[in-house]
C-alpha cells in the first residue's frame, strides 16, 4: 500500500530558532540529496506533511496538485500523495527540495481565524522508491526560511524575490516524534478530488483610481490567485488586496468579509493580501501557491509608472471535479442563474465543500447537506463527498453530535471555544451525518458506501432522539407543566441555528430560542432516511427503531404545530415548505398546505422569504403540490430578495444575504455562499423534468429509475437539460410550439424511465431517445 512505502521514513521538522506570530509565519524550504547510478524505468515518491507542501526533485515541481496533503481529520485521516518521478531522476547526485508552510494544519482557520488548530509544529514525511534506490526523510536533512517570508491560507502570501541573492544559511532539521507522529495508522492513501489551477483568466478590466494603485477586475467571483509575470524594477514592492466589491472611489473593499470573535465582538481583519517585492530578474513570476483567495476584485499598490497591468492573470484554483449536468432554456436569465449556481459550487469546492472561499472557508455540514443534490446534478461529486464524510465520522463526538464544521480543528470532542462547543449538534447542520450519505445513494448508487455510513448515521439520530426526549423548552414548560405524550420526539432544547438568515428575521444564535418546529422536522426527516437506508441493506432491527422514531416525531410536529388543515401555527415560507417537502402534511392536507404557501408567498409581493435550510425546498414543494404557476412567478420574481434580484445587482456568484448588496451601494455578507443557489436542482427536476426517486430501492438507485417530467411555465418556450449518471446521459428537451408540447427523451443503457406529460398523459419506456407530443395551453 501507499502509506507501507513512508514507514522508514522520519517526520522532520524545519529548524525554527523563533516562530512567528499566525499569519506571519514563512513556509520553509527543506532539502537532501541522494545518489543513483542507474535510473529504473519505475519511481513512486510519496509525501504528506503537518502543513502544505510542495516538492522539487532536481528543480522541476512534482505533480500538479495543489494544496497539498489536503484538509482532512488530521489527527485521525492524514492523506499520502504518490506521483511517478521516473522521469524526473537521473545518474548521479539528485537533489529533493520541499516547500513547507502552514496550511490548515498551524495556520489560522474559521470564522475567528484561529491558529495552530492541529499543532503548533509543520513537519514532513517523505519517501522515494526508485528500484534499489529507498530514500527517506531523515536527520541528514537540512532547512532553511524561504523566499516566501510570509504564507497563510486567510491572511495571504508575500514573497521577496530579493532573498535569491542572500547566502542563507542551513541547518539540521528537527526529528519530529511523539503524539501524533508516532501514528502511522492515520496514515491513508490520498481520495480527495486533488485540487488544481483549472482556468486562467485575462482581466475583464483594469482601472487605475490612484497614482500607483491598479484595480483588476477577474469578470467573476472566484477561488484562487492572481499570477503576475512583471515585477518590475528590483525593490518594487507591490501589495494585493483581494475582495469581492469596489467601494464609492473605485478600491476594493474588504468591510463585508471581516469576521468577529464571538466572545468579544472584537472585528477582525479580513486578510487576503499578498505582497511580493522584485529582485529586477526577468522571469520572475509571482503565484501565491501557499494561499488561495475569494474574489473578484485585486488592487495592487505600489506599481511604478508605466507599469504594464498585461501581465496579470487571475488564476482559478479549485477540486478538479467532472461537469456532468448542463442546461438552457428559453429565458437567458435562467441560464445565466444556472451558471451563477455552478459558479457558486466551484468557488467553494476547493479540497472541501466550503461555506464561503473568503471568511471563514470552513467545512459546514449545514451548507453541504443542503446543496450536495444540487451539486450531484452539476458535477460528480461522489468521490469529493465521500473523502468529507470520512472526516464527518472522523470528527464526530462520541456522544453522536457533529460539529458545525467538517474537518474540525478539535477534532471529536468539544474545543472549549463556548460558541464552538455550543453550536455542535444543531439540526439541520449534524443531519449531514444522514442526509448527504443518502443523497449519494441516489445518485450514486453505492451500497457498500452506504452501509459504511449506518453507524455515523445512527449515532446522529440517536443523539438527536436522546435531546428531544431528555429536556424541554423553558417556555414550553412554563405553560404546559405536564409534557404531552408526543413531546418525547419534540426535539425544542439546546441550540440550533434555526431556518437561518430567513428575510426580515435577524439571526438569533441564542441556544434560548425555540427552534422546535425546525428541529423536530429534521428529526423526522433523519429518522426517516435512516430507516430507509437500514432496509436498503437489510438491517430491519435498525429499520424498525429508527421509523419508532421518524413516526414520533412527524406525530409530535403535527401536534405541536399545525392548527388547521393544511395550517401551521407558526407561519413561513420556510416552515411550508420544510412540512411538504419532508411530508409532514398528510396526503389530504398537502394541497391545502401548498394553497397557503403561495398565500404567503403572495403577502411578501412574490418575494422569497426562506432562508439557507429551505430555499432549495420552496419550489418544488409548490409545483409538486399543484402550484406551479406560483413556481415559475417566484423563479422569476425580481427585486430583493429574489435569486433574479442578485443577477441584476451583477451578482456572478449567490449571496450569502438576501439583500448583500443594496440599492444605495452598501454591502454585508459573503458573496459567495451556495446554499441559496440550492434552486439549480428545480431547472434540472422539474423544468426539465429529470427525477430520481425519492426513496430509491437497490434498483432504482443510481438512475435505475428515473422520471421525466417537464412542467413547462413561465413563459418558456423550450428547455433542455440532460445528466451525466453512472448509467449513461439522460437528456430531457422540450419545445412549445403552437399549442403543442414536444419532448425528446434520452434514456441510457439499465435505465427505466416513466414518461409524465404536461396532459396527465405518461408511458413506460427503456433505453434509447423517444418523441412526445401533446395539447398545450397556458
Amino acid at each position: 500500500m501507499t502509506v507501507d512505502a513512508v514507514a522508514r521514513a522520519t517526520w522532520i521538522r524545519p529548524h525554527e530558532d523563533v516562530v512567528a506570530a499566525p499569519g506571519q509565519r514563512p513556509a520553509y524550504e527543506l532539502r537532501a540529496e541522494f545518489t543513483m547510478v542507474d535510473v529504473p524505468d519505475a519511481a513512486t515518491l510519496r509525501v504528506t506533511a503537518h502543513g502544505l507542501v510542495e516538492v522539487f526533485l532536481n528543480g522541476d515541481r512534482v505533480g500538479e496538485d495543489e494544496l497539498v496533503p489536503g484538509f482532512t481529520a488530521y489527527r485521525k485521516r492524514l492523506q499520502v500523495f504518490s506521483y511517478d518521478v521516473a522521469g524526473l531522476l537521473r545518474p548521479g547526485v539528485n537533489r529533493v527540495e520541499a516547500l513547507l508552510s502552514d496550511g490548515w494544519f498551524r495556520g489560522r482557520h474559521g470564522f475567528e481565524r484561529r491558529a495552530d488548530g492541529y499543532g503548533d509544529e509543520t513537519a514532513l514525511l517523505l519517501a522515494i522508491e526508485a528500484g534499489p534506490v529507498r530514500f527517506v526523510t531523515d536527520g541528514a536533512w537540512h532547512s532553511r526560511p524561504s523566499g516566501i517570508t510570509r504564507a497563510d491560507l486567510m491572511d495571504g502570501q508575500a514573497v521577496d524575490f530579493r532573498l535569491g541573492d542572500v547566502d542563507r544559511p542551513w541547518q539540521p532539521v528537527d526529528i519530529a516524534s511523539g503524539g501524533l507522529y508516532d501514528d502511522r495508522d492515520r496514515l491513508v492513501e490520498a481520495s480527495a478530488v486533488r485540487v488544481r489551477r483549472i482556468e486562467t483568466l485575462a482581466p475583464a478590466g483594469v482601472t487605475q483610481p490612484r497614482e500607483g494603485t491598479v484595480v483588476i477586475d477577474a469578470g467573476r467571483n472566484i477561488n484562487g490567485w492572481l499570477r503576475i509575470d512583471d515585477l518590475g524594477a528590483r525593490d518594487t514592492r507591490l501589495t494585493l488586496t483581494h475582495g469581492e466589491v469596489l467601494d464609492a472611489d473605485g478600491l476594493v473593499s474588504t468591510e463585508n468579509l471581516r469576521a468577529f470573535v464571538f466572545s468579544t465582538g472584537e472585528r477582525l481583519p479580513a486578510g487576503q493580501i499578498d505582497e511580493v517585492i522584485s529582485a529586477g530578474v526577468a522571469g520572475d513570476v509571482f503565484e501565491p501557491r501557499h494561499t488561495t483567495h475569494g474574489f473578484r476584485y485585486a488592487q495592487i499598490d505600489g506599481v511604478p509608472s508605466g507599469w504594464d497591468a498585461s501581465s496579470v492573470r487571475a488564476i482559478v484554483v479549485h477540486s478538479e471535479l467532472r461537469p456532468i449536468g448542463d442546461f438552457a432554456c428559453s429565458d437567458t436569465r435562467l441560464d445565466a442563474l444556472h451558471e451563477l449556481a455552478r459558479q457558486s459550487f466551484l468557488g467553494n469546492a476547493c479540497e472541501i465543500p466550503t461555506d464561503c472561499p473568503q471568511r471563514e472557508r470552513s467545512g459546514f455540514t449545514g451548507d453541504w447537506q443542503v446543496f450536495v443534490d444540487s451539486a450531484a446534478l452539476l458535477y460528480d461529486v461522489e468521490a469529493f463527498s465521500t473523502k468529507w464524510l470520512d472526516d464527518l465520522a472522523a470528527d464526530q463526538w462520541h456522544d453522536g453530535r457533529v460539529p458545525t464544521v467538517i474537518p474540525n480543528p478539535a477534532g471529536d470532542r468539544p474545543s472549549g471555544i463556548v460558541f464552538e462547543d455550543l453550536s455542535a449538534g444543531s439540526a439541520g447542520w449534524g443531519d449531514a451525518a444522514v442526509l448527504v450519505p443518502w443523497a449519494l445513494w441516489r445518485h450514486y448508487g453505492d451500497l457498500e458506501a452506504l452501509r459504511r455510513r449506518l453507524p455515523s448515521m445512527w449515532e446522529w439520530v440517536d443523539y438527536a432522539s436522546r435531546a428531544a426526549a431528555g429536556s424541554r423548552h423553558p417556555d414550553r414548560a412554563a405553560s404546559r407543566p405536564e409534557a404531552a405524550p408526543h413531546e418525547e420526539f419534540l426535539w425544542d432544547s439546546g441550540f440550533h441555528f434555526g431556518e437561518w438568515l430567513e428575510p426580515g428575521v435577524p439571526p438569533r444564535p441564542d441556544p434560548s430560542a425555540d427552534h422546535s418546529i425546525v428541529a423536530t422536522a429534521f428529526l423526522h426527516r433523519s429518522a426517516r432516511l435512516l430507516a430507509a437506508s437500514a432496509a436498503v441493506v437489510g438491517d430491519a432491527e435498525l429499520e424498525a427503531w429508527a421509523q419508532r422514531i421518524a413516526d414520533g416525531a412527524r406525530n409530535a410536529w403535527r401536534a405541536e404545530f399545525i392548527v388547521g388543515p393544511g395550517r401551521v401555527s407558526i407561519e413561513s415560507q420556510a416552515n411550508y415548505a420544510r412540512g411538504l417537502a419532508f411530508e409532514l402534511f398528510d396526503h389530504d392536507e398537502s394541497p391545502l398546505a401548498a394553497a397557503r404557501l403561495a398565500g404567503v408567498i403572495a403577502d411578501a409581493d412574490g418575494h422569497l422569504g426562506t432562508g439557507f435550510l429551505s430555499t432549495g425546498q420552496l419550489l418544488p414543494a409548490l409545483a409538486d403540490h399543484g402550484r406551479v404557476d406560483t413556481a415559475y412567478a417566484t423563479l422569476l420574481s425580481t427585486g430583493v430578495p429574489s435569486w433574479l434580484g442578485m443577477l441584476e445587482h451583477g451578482a456572478t456568484t449567490a449571496w450569502e444575504w438576501w439583500d448583500a448588496i443594496a440599492d444605495d451601494g452598501s454591502v454585508r455578507g459573503s458573496l459567495n455562499h451556495y446554499s441559496k443557489a440550492a434552486v439549480v436542482s428545480f431547472l434540472y427536476t422539474h423544468v426539465a423534468g429529470i427525477r430520481l426517486d425519492e426513496v430509491p430501492d437497490a434498483a432504482s438507485a443510481a438512475y435505475g429509475r428515473v422520471r421525466i417530467a417537464p412542467l413547462p411555465g413561465g413563459g418558456l418556450t423550450w428547455a433542455r437539460a440532460s445528466v451525466d449518471t453512472p448509467r449513461g446521459v439522460i437528456r430531457s428537451e422540450w419545445r412549445l410550439d403552437e399549442g403543442m408540447f414536444a419532448l425528446e427523451a434520452e434514456v441510457p443503457e439499465g435505465t427505466a424511465a416513466t414518461i409524465e406529460l404536461p396532459d396527465g398523459a405518461n408511458d413506460e419506456v427503456g433505453p434509447g431517445i423517444h418523441s412526445f407530443t401533446c395539447p398545450w395551453s397556458e
